[in-house]
């Protein structure tokens, strides 16, 4: 062989490179399989390989490198039916959630209710709304803005929803239904 540096790493380190292969596969046929394929890229590295500082550490590098690639193929191996349809099932969380959002409108006081229910519920444009309650436009926006951080306070304590760090709905716990005395 040309690279006589190569087989002399590859006899020092190739015995404890598969004792590390097959602990993280826990297939010795597998393991076998990336032994050979560090093997054959350390040969490709030619005399590169020859000038290494460590030729252990790379040997290692390139064999948690093919064990990393073996993985990521692993997961993406899953087949699907291309005739699987959705099942049309309500999502009990959703339905119970949008049965409290009525409950969280009545712990708001008329003048944040009436925002919501025009604005965000009906659809009014918000100058419409500035028209109608005699507000400046920014004044109607800010009102708006107001009853819907007081909503989310009142959907945080009344129906236990969380919101992640963007602001939309990521956790929902149905509370239990309360005990009568």
């Amino acid at each position: 062989m040309k690279y006589n540096c190569v087989v002399d790493a590859w006899q020092q380190h190739e015995a404890e490179l598969r004792g590390y292969l097959i602990r993280q596969l826990h297939d010795p046929m597998l393991a076998e399989d990336l032994l050979q394929n560090t093997f054959l890229k350390a040969i490709a590295e030619g005399a590169g390989f020859c000038t290494l500082e460590n030729p252990r550490a790379w040997l290692f590098r390139v064999a948690r490198n093919l064990l990393v690639d073996h993985h990521r193929r692993q997961r993406h191996t899953m087949e699907v039916d291309e005739n699987l349809s959705a099942p049309e099932v309500e999502i009990p969380a959703i339905v119970s959630l949008s049965e409290c959002l009525p409950h969280a409108l009545e712990a708001l006081d008329e003048a944040d209710r009436e925002a919501i229910t025009l604005c965000d519920l009906e659809g009014m444009k918000q100058a419409e709304y500035a028209e109608l309650k005699g507000l400046t436009l920014p004044g109607a926006k800010s009102r708006v803005q107001r009853a819907r951080q007081r909503l989310k306070q009142a959907l945080q304590a009344r129906c236990n929803i969380r919101y992640d760090e963007s602001g939309a709905i990521c956790c929902y716990v149905p509370q239990p239904p309360k005990m009568e005395s």
